[in-house]
């Protein structure tokens, strides 16, 4: 079981892709909230647009895909504060393909920030998590990773590497009391679902978002799934067998 966190004044958190979309949301309400945030993304200028001047905020500009550019932005971290609560990985690519429309240079990035960037954030702060033997890190992924789904043919895969990752994480850390949670959003309305030309039900803001990001960090669940109305679906829908999923989700998708 996760630790509950129930009042964030004072902790050190750390948000690598908190320069837009739920990141930056998830920043502002840290912020509000008492916490002691860093924000981490390759664009300064957003990163301090987000951060509002606020006197507990810290940024700290990096590419995620980038090893060595990460690891001296955590060194730096590490010098300001000398460990951390909690470090989330929000940071993400998509762009809806088709198996006819496969180009390996866009499905590199994607699998390079959905993934690999999260490996490289893990490897970075598990150690000191272990070292203080205490502390949360958690990873954004979706719901997109339960399955299959049509445009999807990169985007979830990356999903489900990264939720199978957190899980593995879990198995290891939980007995050693560090805290471990993947967070699947369903739809939510930022830059990147911008580009989907369909309809996605239960939209949420991405406060809306990153208010439910919290909530469930004030309970011990490995998994932070929202909207429940939409979650619920999809969670049924990765269950059904392979001969009743594949003409559902088209009939469904139009695909």
């Amino acid at each position: 079981m996760n630790p509950k966190i129930t009042d964030w004044r004072g902790k050190r958190v750390w948000l690598l892709g908190a320069s837009s979309g739920i990141g930056a949301a998830l920043a502002r309400l840290l912020l509000v909230h008492g916490a002691r945030v860093a924000l981490s993304a390759r664009d300064a200028n957003r990163l301090m647009s987000v951060a509002g001047g606020a006197e507990h905020a810290l940024l700290l500009p990096c590419d995620a895909s980038d090893e060595s550019n990460l690891r001296t932005v955590w060194e730096s971290l590490l010098a300001a504060w000398g460990g951390v609560d909690v470090a989330i990985y929000v940071a993400g690519d998509y762009l809806p393909m088709h198996a006819w429309e496969l180009d390996t240079g866009k499905a590199r990035r994607m699998i390079d920030i959905n993934f690999t960037g999260a490996v490289l954030f893990a490897s970075c702060v598990v150690p000191q998590l272990l070292h203080q033997s205490s502390g949360q890190i958690a990873f954004v992924a979706s719901v997109a990773g339960y399955r299959g789904l049509p445009k999807s043919l990169i985007y979830g895969p990356t999903k489900a590497a990264l939720i199978n990752f957190a899980e593995s994480l879990y198995l290891d850390l939980e007995a050693k009391g560090i805290g471990v949670r993947v967070i699947n959003p369903g739809f939510v309305a930022t830059p990147l679902t911008a580009q989907n030309d369909f309809a996605m039900p239960a939209l949420l803001t991405p406060e809306q978002a990153a208010q439910a990001t919290l909530e469930g960090f004030s309970g011990s669940a490995f998994e932070i799934d929202y909207p429940k109305r939409f979650t619920r679906v999809m969670k049924l829908l990765s269950k059904l067998p392979y001969r009743l999923y594949f003409p559902l989700v088209r009939r469904l998708t139009g695909a």
